[in-house]
């Protein structure tokens, strides 16, 4: 793909047409505050979510980091994306036969439909959760996974697969 590594985050954006911020939800602010003039118009990608010692600080937030990244970069196109998605499903998303879901939020129809076209590209069955506060549901979605592997001992492989008459355009599983 030609990717190499940058000096900084202000480096790596430069140029760039889509930007994924793959920093922990701690470090958002910063890498913000240093990529702010290099992203008008781009289509921001936020991955991340907030995790904090305690739990009510995750689920009583009245912002998703997302969010935050709206207020904190006004002239990017943020869109929530991939923040549902265990590490080890990024590159194998599907699971006994089974299709999973990347969901996605944002305020854009443009750039929700680009990020829609990478999720189908790795794999996933894009599916639109709607504008940019649903990404505090996508938030508590990966809290819950998260939540549930490390509680029970799980090996960090499950994903979500919304089931029922959604439209679905993959043939049943085997």
């Amino acid at each position: 793909m030609g990717a190499r590594a940058a000096a900084s985050a202000e480096e790596a954006v430069q140029g760039a047409d889509v930007v994924v911020l793959a920093v922990p939800s701690t470090a958002i602010a910063d890498v913000c505050d240093e990529i702010r003039r290099h992203v008008e118009q781009t289509v921001v990608i936020d991955p991340s979510n907030p995790m904090e010692p305690d739990p009510a600080l995750i689920l009583e937030a009245r912002l998703s980091v997302a969010e935050e990244v709206a207020i904190l970069l006004p002239d990017a196109r943020v869109v929530k994306a991939f923040n549902t998605v265990l590490g080890a499903r990024l590159t194998d998303p599907v699971v006994h036969g089974v299709r999973l879901d990347g969901f996605y939020a944002g305020d854009d129809p443009e750039a929700k439909a680009l990020v829609a076209g990478l999720v189908a590209a790795m794999g996933f069955r894009p599916l639109d959760v709607g504008d940019l506060r649903s990404a505090r549901s996508l938030e508590h979605m990966a809290y819950l996974n998260i939540s549930l592997n490390a509680r029970n001992g799980w090996p960090w492989s499950s994903g979500w697969k919304l089931l029922g008459d959604t439209g679905e355009d993959d043939p049943p599983a085997v």
